[in-house]
């Protein structure tokens, strides 16, 4: 399963983006969407959008945190980091910071795909593509944009 993983929209994203992310299984969007129009074009694509709500977003019907299983790989998904993870937990994926990031931390693998609007310092905007099979996170894939 190849999962597309984005941040921190804020009202925009780059030109092409939501093709670049054709052929995805599902999309994730990790919160801070702002404007919620910003996902029709994701929506279009097709595979299930799943959506977070963050620190910046007033849509109540996306939740803080969602707790999900593909492929046998036990995912905790929020936008701010958090200070502890539900038992199981193999990776965490979170937006918020702006920065990429893949640490393992406990044997809890931490991912961010960094933010495709706005990244901190001189980091390019990104995105990142998951896959998982046969019960393993196989790859994290940060894509810049």
């Amino acid at each position: 399963m190849r999962i597309a993983v984005f941040s921190d929209t804020h009202d925009r994203y780059p030109p092409g983006l939501p093709e670049r992310m054709r052929g995805a299984d599902e999309i994730w969007h990790l919160g801070d969407v702002c404007a919620p129009e910003v996902l029709d074009a994701f929506m279009q694509l097709g595979p299930p959008l799943v959506v977070l709500q963050g620190n910046c977003d007033l849509e109540e019907s996306w939740p803080l945190t969602l707790e999900l299983e593909r492929e046998g790989v036990k995912f905790y998904l929020t936008h701010i980091p958090p200070s502890s993870v539900p038992r199981g937990t193999q990776a965490v994926l979170h937006g918020h910071t702006h920065v990429p990031r893949d640490e393992t931390i406990l044997g809890v693998r931490w991912l961010n795909p960094g933010c495709i609007t706005r990244p901190r310092g001189d980091l390019p905007p990104s995105f990142a593509w998951l896959t998982v099979a046969g019960g393993q996170l196989t790859s994290w894939e940060l894509v810049r944009v």
